[in-house]
């Protein structure tokens, strides 16, 4: 029997709205993400970095008839709105904040997908995004929390795990959620992202780590044995998000604040790496 979906508003997203003539070749040279490609009705998980190439923030890209809407952390859109204002200089592109909801369907269905509901670029088994819809007939209404537990069941990091300029998107795993083409022409923060893509420096991937008990702390440093092996980060029910030193956990004990860890690797992470 086919798990009901279940419906989430998401009150810490919010969407930008951009448009104009050059709204396409503006993003698409700020951005981490092909934008020349992208059709109406089509969504992208993207990047937009700092010149050092570390994570700014996350957005989802979605295209539309005469320009592209922007899912964005709802804390940062003013922050983006000005630093995207920043970046316009005299190209032709107009930016817009409407007041335009958030949700999302989840788990992920293989039946028919809802008019005007879109697969999650990153993972299909995350679910479906739609913006200013309603819930579809027969969806069981659910919290942002339950779909946040989702999110960390199936080991995919969010913004709580990366925060603001703290982050080179690779280590959150960017590059294999689809967010990052490296096909592209040059994008702010581009000859960083691609060198370590290129050399294959990357030596810390965000995981999640399963525990029995009280929960560690968030921003607390992982052992594995005496040595330094990592970071927690977001922390949920028996899972928490954390940053790993990949060289320093294969057959290790993991510990975290006297907590015991055990690291889970999905299998879209296991699948992208090889």
């Amino acid at each position: 029997m086919a798990t009901p979906q279940q419906h989430a508003r998401l009150a810490d997203r919010a969407v930008i709205a951009l448009g104009g003539g050059d709204w396409r070749d503006f993003l698409h040279n700020l951005i981490s993400q092909d934008v020349e490609s992208l059709g109406p009705d089509e969504i992208r998980f993207a990047a937009l970095l700092n010149p050092q190439g570390r994570l700014f923030y996350d957005l989802f890209v979605i295209g539309r008839p005469e320009g592209c809407w922007l899912d964005v952390a709802a804390e940062h859109r003013a922050q983006i709105v000005q630093r995207l204002t920043l970046y316009r200089l005299r190209a032709k592109v107009t930016i817009e904040a409407p007041d335009l909801s958030v949700g999302v369907l989840f788990p992920g269905a293989d039946g028919d997908r809802p008019e005007g509901w879109l697969v999650d670029p990153r993972l299909p088994a995350l679910g479906l995004r739609g913006y200013g819809l309603s819930a579809p007939a027969g969806a069981i209404e659910a919290s942002p929390e339950a779909y946040e537990a989702h999110r960390l069941a199936l080991g995919v990091p969010g913004p709580a795990d990366w925060g603001v300029e703290k982050t080179y998107p690779i280590e959150a795993n960017f590059d294999l959620l689809g967010a990052i083409d490296f096909k592209k022409g040059c994008f702010v923060g581009q000859e960083t992202t691609s060198r370590m893509k290129r050399r294959g420096t990357v030596k810390t991937r965000f995981l999640p780590v399963a525990f029995d008990g009280p929960p560690p702390t968030p921003g607390a440093e992982i052992l594995a044995g005496e040595l330094r092996a990592g970071e927690v980060l977001s922390v949920g029910e028996g899972l928490a998000m954390a940053s790993l030193r990949l060289d320093r956990i294969e057959g290790a004990e993991l510990s975290s604040g006297g907590v015991a860890l055990r690291v889970r690797r999905p299998d879209w992470f296991a699948a992208a790496l090889g």
